[in-house]
C-alpha cells in the first residue's frame, strides 16, 4: 500500500507462551507483587473441563457473549502465569503491558480457552502438560495455571471469493483500476492527491493471500496520498468518507515487480475514515 511498506511482518513480544521453542524461557518479571491463587496446585471440583483436559473457570463475566477467537484471529489479552508450586514464571500485567498475538501462536491450551471467551471476560485455567509445552525444553513443565483476561479479538478478514480477478460488476477504468461500492458512504467530499487519509484495510494477492491488514493491527492507517502506490491514490480518490471499497490493482499501478514487494494484481478492502 505505503510505497516505502515492506511485505506484512509480524512485530510482537512471544514471551512464553508460544509453542515455539526458540523462545527465551526466562522472562524478567517486574517487581511487582503477583501472589498465587488459593487453587494454583490443582483443578477445583467447581472448575469446567473440556474433553481435551483443559479445566477453566470463569472470573468475570463479559458484557456481551460472542463467538470465541479463531485459531486465524488475533487477540490481546493480559495474563499472571503459574507453576502448580505457585511460582509465577510470565506475566503481563506485572509488565503493565498486555501482549497481542496471533491466536494461532499460542500452546493448545490457550487457543481452546480463547475460543471460549468473549472480549472483557477473565478465566482462570488449568493447562495439563499436553496442551502446554509437552516437555519441551526450558520451558515450564507439568499443568499451568492462568489468570487469563481476554481485552479484545482482532478479527482475521475472510478472503474475498473474488479475489482473482475484477468480478462482471465491477467498475473498471481506462488505466485498468476495478473497483465495487462495499458500502456507501456518509460524506460527500473526495479526497485529492496531497490530502491524508485515514483508513482501515486489508489487501490480497490474486491467490488469496492476506500480505498487509490494519484490521490486524488494531488501529487504522493514516497516510498522505500521494505517499501510496498509484493505485491507492487513484482508488481512494473514487471514495467518500464512511464508504468501503474493493479495488483490484493491476501490477502496473501497484509495486510493478518490485523485489520484496507483493506482485501482480492486488486486492484491497479499503474503508475510508476520514480525510484530514
Amino acid at each position: 500500500m505505503v510505497k516505502t511498506k515492506p511485505r506484512f511482518a509480524v512485530f510482537f513480544a512471544l514471551l512464553l507462551l508460544t509453542v515455539g521453542t526458540g523462545v527465551a524461557a526466562n522472562v524478567a518479571i517486574a517487581d511487582t507483587e503477583v501472589p498465587p491463587p488459593p487453587d494454583v496446585s490443582g483443578i477445583p471440583a467447581d472448575a469446567e473441563v473440556t474433553d481435551s483436559g483443559l479445566a477453566s473457570r470463569v472470573l468475570t463475566e463479559p458484557e456481551e457473549v460472542v463467538e470465541g477467537a479463531r485459531v486465524q484471529d488475533w487477540v490481546i489479552i493480559r495474563y499472571h502465569s503459574w507453576t502448580t508450586d505457585g511460582e509465577v514464571f510470565d506475566s503481563s500485567i506485572a509488565r503493565k503491558q498486555a501482549l497481542k498475538t496471533p491466536v494461532s501462536l499460542l500452546v493448545p491450551g490457550l487457543r481452546e480457552a480463547l475460543g471460549m471467551m468473549s472480549p472483557g471476560e477473565k478465566r482462570r485455567l488449568w493447562i495439563p502438560g499436553e496442551l502446554a509445552y509437552k516437555g519441551s525444553e526450558g520451558k515450564p513443565q507439568g499443568m499451568l495455571v492462568f489468570d487469563l483476561e481476554l481485552a479484545r479479538t482482532l478479527r482475521h478478514p475472510d478472503t474475498p471469493n473474488d479475489v482473482a480477478a475484477p468480478p462482471a460488476g465491477a467498475e473498471v477504468l481506462k488505466n485498468g483500476l476495478a473497483s465495487k461500492v462495499l458500502a456507501a458512504g456518509t460524506g460527500t467530499r473526495q479526497p485529492k492527491p496531497r490530502d491524508t487519509v485515514v483508513v482501515h484495510y486489508s489487501g490480497w494477492t490474486t491467490d488469496g493471500e492476506m500480505f498487509d491488514s490494519s484490521v490486524l493491527k488494531g488501529e487504522p492507517a493514516e497516510f498522505p496520498l500521494n505517499a501510496v502506490i498509484k493505485g491507492w491514490t487513484i482508488g481512494l480518490g473514487l471514495m467518500v468518507e464512511g464508504e468501503k471499497r474493493r479495488l483490484w490493482i493491476p501490477e502496473k499501478l501497484a509495486y510493478r515487480g518490485q523485489e520484496g514487494k507483493p506482485q501482480g494484481m492486488l486486492i484491497f478492502d479499503v474503508e475510508l475514515i476520514e480525510i484530514k
